[in-house]
């Protein structure tokens, strides 16, 4: 007596799984898979069809159907996507040092699309998992294990952009604005080696003026709540430190296609920092494209009911800080930042 019998493999987030069934129909002792439930026997031959077989037999197409576009949906490789790892950009370091803007020109240019904050990153901050003291191999990311679980991350972007940019042909570039995900700037990095990365970089006393100003009353981000300014002030610039630092972990340790972006080095003369970036980054980009996605975004095109104090974009003047932040809180965030600010701003004058 022959049976039906199916195995249905998965592969979803790089985790294997299979489902195996077996199924027939009973009549008359042999199995007859031509038969449809409540129907009658073929001419001549005495009996019903074994309703319940047949039930599980139809179940067992309806879960191979099913399985099959399933897998279609979910497996993801390489070679049969539009998106290429070594075409994907990343923009690290932190919120309201200029990602926007750098984003918006770069998704302007041809073969360019954006995927705005997916916030991946934040799944994977070293400081939040305590990497460096979990080390057992029950751990989920034990570092015995790190070739499956480095697949697995690599999986979940690549699938994650997969399904937002289905249609993306595979010479284009897909720029990831990841501000708010720069603190797993390391893994995300060591899961797609090949991929290009720009570290972003403000001066962290505009960065956290520019926070106080946006959870004033009235200001854009305000719906999260009133926070005292002085508390703000240390939060922001105990943020931007992290997520900043780990961006440059990132960034000094990948091999790969990358670049450093100084937002006061933009501002003073953005079409060539532009072209130098795409320079350092190996994307050919036309010189008459860069300068018609600069002038596009350039402050002074931006709506004067769009920017202002307690709008999204709200000042673009480097050194605002001075008039911003008291002297208290000026000191509080070069304190807290020394490193950073010694290291790329060493001369833009001081409270302390």
């Amino acid at each position: 007596m022959s049976v039906f019998e199916g195995r249905l493999d998965l592969v979803v987030g790089g985790v294997k799984m299979f489902f195996e069934f077996k199924a027939g129909v009973v009549r008359n002792g042999t199995i007859d898979p031509t038969l449809e439930p409540n129907m009658p026997a073929a001419p001549g031959a005495p009996g019903r069809a074994d309703t319940r077989a047949l039930g599980i037999r139809r179940a067992g197409r309806r879960i191979v159907r099913k399985g099959q576009s399933f897998r279609a949906k979910a497996r993801r490789s390489d070679d049969d996507s539009g998106i290429q790892p070594e075409n994907i950009v990343w923009i690290f370091g932190a919120g309201r040092t200029g990602s926007s803007w750098l984003s918006r020109m770069m998704g302007d240019l041809r073969r360019h699309d954006v995927w705005f904050e997916p916030w991946v990153g934040a799944l994977f901050d070293p400081y939040h998992l305590q990497l460096e003291k979990r080390r057992g191999r029950s751990f989920i990311l034990a570092p015995h294990y790190s070739d499956t679980w480095l697949a697995s991350i690599r999986s979940l972007v690549l699938d994650g952009a997969g399904v937002r940019f289905p249609k993306m042909a595979p010479d284009h570039y897909l720029v990831i604005k990841e501000p708010g995900g720069s603190v797993g700037a390391q893994l995300l990095m060591e899961a797609l080696p090949e991929s290009r990365m720009i570290l972003l970089i403000r001066d962290p006393r505009d960065v956290v003026a520019s926070w106080v100003d946006a959870h004033k009353e009235g200001a854009w981000h305000a719906h999260e709540g009133l926070e005292d300014a002085d508390k703000r002030t240390i939060n922001s610039a105990k943020r931007y430190l992290h997520h900043v630092g780990q961006a440059r972990r990132a960034y000094d340790a990948h091999g790969g296609r990358k670049a450093m972006v100084r937002y006061e080095d933009l501002r003073a003369d953005t079409l060539e920092i532009m072209r130098r970036t795409y320079s350092e980054l190996g994307i050919s980009v036309k010189e008459a494209d860069l300068a018609r996605v600069v002038e596009k975004h350039s402050w002074d095109n931006i709506p004067e009911e769009e920017k202002g104090p307690g709008k999204r974009r709200r000042r673009a003047t480097p050194g605002g800080w001075r008039e911003d932040l008291t002297p208290e809180q000026a000191k509080t965030v070069e304190r807290v930042t020394a490193p950073l600010l010694q290291e790329f701003y060493p001369n833009e004058g001081s409270q302390s």
